[in-house]
């Protein structure tokens, strides 16, 4: 007997399954299209109105005051006239946006490109556009057309626009810089009152148009140190493309105004301020108003370290002896000279100056700012760093303060032109003080020969087997005091100078400077930390952060002072730098010393050395010896409060009568101790009338 087969229902019921599903589907369906179709218009207006974007916009920057509160840079209200562009806005709209406002301010035309005027004639002129494209044209990419319309208009098209059409496209053109949601500047120079009223009157007839103030960067004491300052970028500039992610990344806007250079830009984060934020409100295409979430705060202020009536003094004294001096014969490449002045017991910078004395685009002559030059460029400052060398000496033991006579002679070396200094037959026998009050080009050589562990004999060659320990323990001294390395001044861009190959002979010239070269700042740092005792100081230029403050003549509540920092103490009996300090006062104050002519009557009795080294002037065209002049000093010499340097390069050729280099010392010093003591009779006139 047969079994009946027994009936399978999971096909009946995986078909109920998919019918089912199907049904859902469908609804779902139907209902995506109820809602796009026929509601759709409704839902997206009910989007649009309510579409609101929050932007950061930017705040006027903090000032920049000097030592005594006088304001360097500040910020000047300018009237400006704003674009706001909304979501989605076609080129069209703002086309007819701009011949709108063409009707009421006037636009110069110079910034238009090519290209912009291209664009512009593109969409004023549609049909002609369409007729640059062949039927063929139009299988290509909406890209691909674009640029074969471009390519086809005709300089004869573009030069029949209209002056009136050129200042359309040229506010067309700012217009179409602007992000969606973000206020773009279109007009914020030269914008009269009567522009402003007119503009404002219109602003419902003007969509995204507004009316403000905005601000512009002034340096109230025009060219003085503006190398150091820096520089801000300007609206049009925006983000620097090579930081732009770095600052995107931060809540900058890409048409930011943003530091660029030096000062503006090292301390950014505090001159930028706290942007405002305010909430865009729109409808659609359309920027129905904007509302202010939080007004910001303008960024803080910095005090500089800087005295800016001894900087433009020190400036004005550069100038004049630069003037001064290339009147002399055989001074044709002299054109440069910097100063750089500073506390030697706290190492604030009050002043760095620097001139360069150049040709302009017409042939005449003008000084440059280059104070930049005191930290980025170096030169050979020959025997102004002897100090550095007889304390090498004193640490080495080549000299001790028992037994530190030398003999001052020529010197015969075998192979080589005769070595001396610049007495014609040599000093005697010197110690340290003579040697360093005369300028002794031997005694250092000594030091030399001896740290290299050579043995001088006259006419016969000099071997020097230990010459690489005395080039490594030299400049081990010698960076101990700051030279041919990075004072830690708080700026970018700071070398340190070029460092010579270890060759064997030329290590005598290293102990009188005219071997490796150095900035004017590390002079700077070498004669304070020698003034102060033995502390090398780190250079500062900013004293103070500031917290802005409403009233445009007080400064605000201290954020941030900097105290001084000392980056090393020199390693060695203060004995040692007691007897260099002798040998400076007496190179300014005693007989025979080289600056004695220029300081030896001076009631602040200062001190300090000469130098003069022999140097390359080049060009890669040619070269040609030529000789720098240098000084380096501070006083009182008993009580120092202020040191100094002076770097004159390419001062003269073969020989000259004059010292420039001593001349602006004079200067420099006499105007600092004048401006000192007015500032206290200042003070006190000021204090008498506030107890009256």
């Amino acid at each position: 007997m047969k079994k009946k087969k027994k009936k399978l229902h999971v096909p009946v019921r995986l078909n109920i399954l998919f019918f089912v599903v199907f049904l859902l589907f469908s609804a779902l369906i139907l209902r995506l299209g109820v809602i796009q179709i026929v509601h759709g218009e409704k839902y997206q207006e009910e989007v649009d109105r309510t579409e609101n974007k929050i932007v950061n916009v930017p705040v006027p920057r903090g000032k920049i005051y000097d030592r005594f509160g006088r304001v360097v840079v500040d910020n000047t209200p300018l009237n400006a006239i704003t674009y706001t562009r909304a979501q989605g806005t076609k080129q069209t709209e703002v086309l007819d946006l701009a011949e709108k406002l063409a009707k009421l301010i006037e636009m110069e035309p110079d910034k238009l490109t090519e290209r912009d005027l291209k664009d512009y004639w593109l969409l004023a002129n549609p049909d002609e556009a369409k007729a640059k494209l062949t039927e063929a044209d139009k299988e290509l990419s909406n890209t691909e057309q674009y640029q074969l319309q471009l390519d086809r208009i005709t300089e004869e098209e573009l030069a029949a626009i209209s002056d009136a059409n050129l200042e359309v496209a040229a506010i067309f053109r700012e217009l179409n810089k602007g992000y969606a949601l973000t206020p773009q500047i279109i007009k914020n120079e030269g914008v009269t009152d009567k522009e402003f009223a007119v503009i404002s009157e219109h602003l419902e007839d003007l969509p995204g148009i507004d009316t403000t103030v905005d601000w512009q960067r002034e340096y109230t004491y025009g060219p003085t140190i503006s190398s150091i300052l820096g520089s801000t970028t300007s609206a049009e500039e925006g983000l620097p493309r090579e930081k732009l992610d770095y600052y995107l990344a931060r809540g900058y806007n890409r048409n930011d105004r943003v530091g660029k250079s030096y000062l503006e830009q090292q301390y950014e984060d505090v001159l930028s301020g706290e942007k405002a934020r305010i909430e865009n409100i729109t409808q659609g295409h359309e920027l129905l108003g904007t509302k202010v979430l939080y007004e910001g705060q303008r960024g803080n202020d910095l005090v500089l370290t800087i005295d800016m009536d001894l900087q433009k003094a020190v400036e004005e004294i550069i100038e004049n002896n630069l003037r001064k001096a290339k009147q002399y014969p055989g001074s044709p490449y002299l054109d440069r000279a910097f100063v750089v002045m500073m506390d030697p017991n706290t190492g604030e910078v009050l002043t760095m100056a620097g001139k360069q004395y150049t040709r302009n685009k017409d042939g005449k002559m003008e000084f440059r700012d280059f104070a930049l030059g005191t930290m980025n460029t170096a030169y050979e400052m020959g025997s102004a760093v002897k100090g550095a060398t007889v304390l090498t000496g004193y640490e080495t033991g080549v000299i001790s303060t028992s037994a530190n006579v030398i003999r001052d002679e020529v010197l015969y070396i075998k192979g080589s032109d005769p070595k001396k200094s610049w007495t014609s037959g040599g000093m005697g026998f010197i110690n340290d003080y003579t040697a360093l009050r005369r300028s002794s080009n031997v005694y250092m050589f000594k030091i030399g020969i001896e740290l290299a562990g050579g043995t001088y004999r006259p006419h016969q060659a000099l071997p020097l087997p230990k010459a690489d320990e005395a080039y490594t323990s030299m400049r081990k001294y010698f960076s101990q005091f700051g030279l041919g390395v990075k004072t830690g001044i708080d700026l970018p861009g700071e070398t340190t100078g070029v460092t010579g190959q270890n060759v064997p002979g030329l290590i005598l010239d290293l102990t009188i400077g005219q071997y490796d070269t150095y900035t004017p700042l590390q002079m700077a740092q070498y004669v304070s930390t020698i003034a102060n005792g033995g502390y090398r100081l780190q250079p500062k230029i900013v004293k103070e952060i500031r917290q802005p403050t409403k009233n445009q003549d007080e400064l605000g509540p201290l954020l941030v002072p900097f105290e001084p920092t000392v980056l090393n103490r020199i390693d060695m009996d203060p004995v040692y730098i007691k007897r260099v300090q002798e040998g400076f006062r007496q190179v300014m104050q005693d007989y025979q010393g080289t600056a004695e002519n220029y300081f030896g009557d001076k009631t602040y009795r200062p001190a300090g050395k000469t130098g003069t080294a022999e140097s390359v002037y080049y060009t890669p065209e040619f070269s040609t010896k030529s000789w720098n002049l240098t000084l380096v000093g501070y006083a009182p010499y008993n009580n120092p409060e202020i040191a100094f340097s002076v770097v004159v390069p390419w001062a003269y050729q073969n020989k000259s009568s004059f010292s420039i280099n001593n001349e602006i010392g004079e200067q420099i010093l006499d105007k600092y101790f004048e401006l000192k003591t007015k500032e206290r009779k200042d003070i006190t006139e000021k204090d008498e009338t506030e107890d009256e």
